[in-house]
């Protein structure tokens, strides 16, 4: 599973958290115009239970783990799995890239991916973990399109709505030959005994009965303690703004880049989404 493994390798690292960690992984292979889009969620608690298991361990971070490791250890893994598949025979290279399939080409077509740094974009998640975990829960046992979206059958052929996140989330019609369609949403049948959750750590089905409780005692016991006021160490920086409605003077909690703003946009959208 090659999505948390940067958290899974650096979580115990006592550097950065010296933690044991759980999580749990969602497998989401569609999107709205039922093209094959396999990625994973991922849910992460923050934080963990130290080795000896007597302590919950508070991140040290504003975000969980240090985002730039995080990201330098997704690089290495990510391009370690692609050396892995071609030495494996697992890669196909299709037309223009037939060339990729000699070795030396193709480690040197890696070679610059190095040279670059990697992006893991994290962010606090929008109303708590509770609509987290309400969003989560929508992909957990649904199908790839839900009935409400079909907007018509007839003479052979399928219209049903979606959404164009490429072109700001502009809601569109398609329409597919049946069997086209048939073909989309059978993409995203699972083969007989494949997982679409998974639980590891902490949280896997044959540790969690005894460990979750264990968390549980020790988070009521060392609960994180968030200090609601400045410290005079640290005080709130100020962006010179006065509130239109008590002309107090406005903080400044986050800085937020245009791509970000899009970002954020998109997100909500994803979370609107009901389909």
């Amino acid at each position: 599973m090659p999505v948390p493994q940067p958290c899974w390798r650096l979580a115990p690292n006592p550097k950065h958290l010296g933690a044991e960690i759980g999580f749990l992984s969602v497998l989401h292979t569609w999107g709205q115009n039922l093209q094959h889009h396999p990625h994973i969620h991922c849910v992460i608690p923050s934080g963990g239970l130290s080795p000896d298991h007597q302590r919950w361990v508070h991140p040290r971070y504003p975000f969980f783990l240090p985002v730039r490791v995080l990201s330098r250890v997704f690089r290495g893994k990510f391009v370690a799995g692609l050396k892995h598949a071609f030495r494996d025979g697992q890669l196909l290279f299709p037309g223009s890239l037939n060339g990729l399939g000699e070795q030396k080409a193709f480690f040197a077509f890696l070679r610059p991916l190095f040279r670059k740094d990697w992006v893991v974009y994290a962010k606090r998640p929008f109303g708590g973990p509770e609509h987290v975990l309400h969003y989560l829960a929508r992909y957990t046992h649904r199908v790839a399109i839900s009935n409400h979206r079909i907007v018509n059958f007839a003479t052979g052929k399928v219209t049903f709505r979606w959404k164009d996140y490429a072109h700001k989330n502009k809601k569109r019609l398609m329409t597919l030959a049946a069997e086209e369609f048939l073909r989309r949403f059978l993409l995203h049948t699972l083969p007989r005994g494949f997982v679409r959750i998974r639980f590891c750590g902490f949280l896997a089905n044959r540790r969690r009965r005894e460990l979750l409780p264990l968390c549980r005692r020790l988070l009521d016991a060392c609960p994180l303690r968030r200090s609601t006021a400045p410290s005079a160490a640290e005080p709130k920086a100020s962006c010179g703004w006065l509130c239109p409605r008590c002309g107090g003077t406005m903080d400044l909690i986050e800085k937020l880049t245009p791509q970000q703003v899009r970002w954020r946009s998109v997100d909500r959208e994803c979370v609107a989404d009901t389909s």
